[in-house]
């Protein structure tokens, strides 16, 4: 078996992913050359050959971060990633490859995200998130007749405050970002730059879609970004504002995102990662959805634990803190050049 990279899309990229029922559009070189021109991250394309036939491939972004090193992703900022593979027996050469592959580009670790368990003796593993699976009937008086009387009433709440929605595309990536910076510097979390959501939505017009709930003032109190592919509609990025939190406005968001995703023809929606037990998956859970394991292999320095990269992690927690009493202009403009080169 032969197995070598590219630093451009090697021809037949796109045709190889598209064969694969469980790929993501996160795996194509679109998707790949979006994140080189927004963040000037360096992509690599890794193709697995037996003869002159592919039997798997894998992208990696490397990043560059001052906090944590050299790091190689699959994929960065988003849920999703790992290698598209013929046969299952073939992730054992590639192992070995990335190990090797760390090395010579000085990579901390090389951090593979899927949604399927592979064993290995080679990679690390965690299992420290999960997902959420919505199956979509299709139309919406179904699946608003799914749910139970409490949670019909809780979409309902905020409608009763005179408050509406929009879904569209760039028209509405304003109002999403100034709900979705406000919430992550609430989190103590740095912001993506508005430009990473304009990009996607200007490479990809028919598969990207925003939502946005506003109140009575038409002021934006809730937003979601929606990531359509095949038969799934992701919600990869959701806020609302604590202050509007009593009108449960971001009930409304949900359905309004369930609604937008049965329109589209979508079969499933996935709700995005949560860690298991917490109240974000409780909020998933309610609707109806599956619990859905996530599986995150590494490949690591001998002896090397598995990274904490997450504001959860107590080395992080005084930056937190120092973070979310920022005035937002600050995090707003310093956000973007420190998230940039952080996975996510």
């Amino acid at each position: 078996m032969d197995i070598d990279f590219s630093l451009t899309p090697p021809e037949g990229w796109e045709t190889f992913v598209a064969q694969f029922p469980n790929h993501r559009l996160y795996h194509t070189a679109r998707w790949n050359e979006m994140v080189r021109e927004t963040f000037g991250h360096q992509p690599y394309y890794i193709v697995l050959r037996q003869g002159d036939d592919w039997v798997g491939c894998l992208p990696l972004i490397f990043l560059k971060s001052v906090l944590f090193g050299k790091l190689l992703v699959s994929l960065p900022f988003v849920n999703y990633g790992g290698p598209l593979l013929t046969e299952d027996r073939f992730f054992l050469p590639l192992g070995d490859y990335l190990r090797e592959f760390r090395k010579t580009l000085e990579a901390a670790h090389v951090e593979l995200r899927m949604e399927k368990e592979i064993p290995t003796e080679h990679l690390q593993v965690k299992t420290h998130k999960v997902t959420y699976f919505l199956d979509l009937p299709p139309n919406e008086e179904a699946l608003w007749k799914s749910f139970k009387a409490k949670l019909r009433s809780q979409v309902r709440r905020p409608l009763k405050e005179n408050m509406f929605t929009r879904t569209g595309g760039l028209e509405l990536v304003n109002d999403f970002y100034k709900v979705f910076a406000h919430n992550m510097r609430d989190l103590g979390t740095p912001v993506y730059s508005k430009t990473f959501f304009k990009n996607i939505l200007r490479h990809f017009p028919e598969e990207a879609f925003v939502v946005v709930v506003y109140s009575q003032e038409d002021i934006p109190v809730a937003a979601s970004f929606l990531i359509k592919h095949q038969h799934i509609m992701e919600i990869p990025w959701a806020s609302s504002l604590r202050a509007y939190n009593r009108f449960s406005p971001n009930m409304l968001l949900y359905w309004e995102s369930f609604r937008t995703a049965i329109e589209k023809g979508c079969t499933i929606f996935d709700f995005g990662r949560c860690t298991p037990g917490s109240g974000t998956c409780r909020f998933k859970k309610q609707w109806g959805a599956k619990e859905v394991p996530l599986y995150w292999y590494y490949a690591l320095p001998e002896g090397e634990q598995l990274p904490e990269i997450s504001p959860q992690n107590k080395k992080y927690e005084m930056m937190v803190k120092v973070w979310q009493k920022m005035p937002l202009f600050f995090t707003n403009t310093i956000g973007p050049h420190i998230i940039r080169n952080i996975p996510g």
